[in-house]
């Protein structure tokens, strides 16, 4: 009689994956760009660095329908960065989902991050294995050097839903401003009415 072998997990890139022990300090965020062989996405979180896990289908469509948007409504002024990081201080290099950022700080091709200075929106769409960091430490980075707004972006029975956040300055925190579901309509950072249920392209 025959024993049914054990099927073989398939191999992963985190499979091959050999991280560098991190210094007393932990990392700065020039150390991001200099470690070979990270994996894509890998952030710089208080001097640690962070590697993301798949992303769900709710996070992938909702990252495309808001940057289609994004893309279509924002001023030339403004250019829209997907999953690029931003570096918020030596040990913070966090990689927002989505960002309206200064076009001239946007010019530099071969850039592979963006200064805290010129981020106008910071955006995140929460995944349930950093739900803590999407719904608390971002915020906290992103307020501390002073972006201006932040939305989040959740899931729920109903459809997406988004938190949209304006920074109070002098205490460096962000105030709620307004919750949307189906439709997001502001005027700040600049005019943008969003439709949060599906694109023309949209299945």
């Amino acid at each position: 009689m025959s024993v049914p072998t054990a099927a073989k997990r398939p191999v992963s890139e985190f499979d091959r994956v050999t991280l560098p022990m991190p210094p007393q300090d932990g990392f700065t965020a020039d150390d991001l760009d200099r470690i070979p062989d990270l994996p894509p996405h890998t952030e710089l979180i208080d001097g640690s660095l962070v590697l993301v896990s798949p992303r769900k289908r709710f996070h992938m469509r909702m990252l495309r329908r808001l940057e289609v948007q994004l893309l279509m409504q924002a001023p030339e002024t403004l250019e829209v960065e997907r999953e690029m990081t931003a570096v918020l201080g030596e040990r913070q290099r966090p990689e927002p989902d989505l960002t309206l950022v200064r076009a001239e700080a946007a010019e530099d091709e071969d850039g592979t991050w963006v200064a805290a200075e010129d981020v106008l929106l910071a955006v995140e769409v929460v995944s349930p294995e950093s739900g803590v960091r999407d719904r608390e430490r971002r915020p906290e980075l992103y307020a501390d050097d002073g972006i201006p707004h932040f939305w989040l972006v959740d899931k729920e029975e109903g459809g997406p839903v988004v938190y949209v956040y304006e920074l109070d300055p002098v205490n460096k925190q962000y105030t709620n401003t307004g919750v949307y579901r189906e439709r997001l309509k502001v005027a700040v950072p600049c005019p943008l009415d969003i439709d949060l249920t599906r694109l023309s392209f949209d299945r």
